[in-house]
């Protein structure tokens, strides 16, 4: 996994790398292949901003989340990354359990065949 990480109206700080690098780790779970996380981290009007690109073997995710603490950022931008990943792989799994499966197709007169007007008042 390639991690690239861009700061901007703030400081690059060692402990802020090692965050970000243990936190994109966790992502290795989901994806298989050569992951490149692109991470932007930036503050904007006192509000700290984190965003990443994730793209990996045939796709491509973006998350981004803002809060008033750079750790809470990178926090809900992996809880948002996580969910896109786990809904994109569900219906994959989906997809590949229905492959198999046709719908009944019922035909017109076949579908009136059931039909009892005794069970029904006419109402008007």
């Amino acid at each position: 996994m390639k991690v690239t990480i861009s700061f901007q109206h703030l400081e690059h700080t060692p402990s802020l790398d090692e965050r970000i690098k243990e936190k994109s780790e966790k992502l290795k779970k989901y994806m298989e292949g050569k992951i490149h996380a692109k991470w932007n981290c930036y503050v904007e009007d006192h509000e700290h901003y984190a965003e990443i690109d994730l793209v990996g073997p045939k796709c491509e995710f973006h998350a981004s989340a803002k809060s008033d603490s750079l750790y809470k950022s990178i926090d809900l931008v992996l809880s948002k990354l996580e969910k896109q990943i786990q809904k994109k792989n569900s219906k994959r799994k989906n997809k590949m359990h229905r492959k198999g499966e046709k719908p009944e197709i019922l035909d017109y007169e076949s579908a009136w065949m059931d039909y009892d007007e005794d069970k029904f008042q006419d109402v008007g």
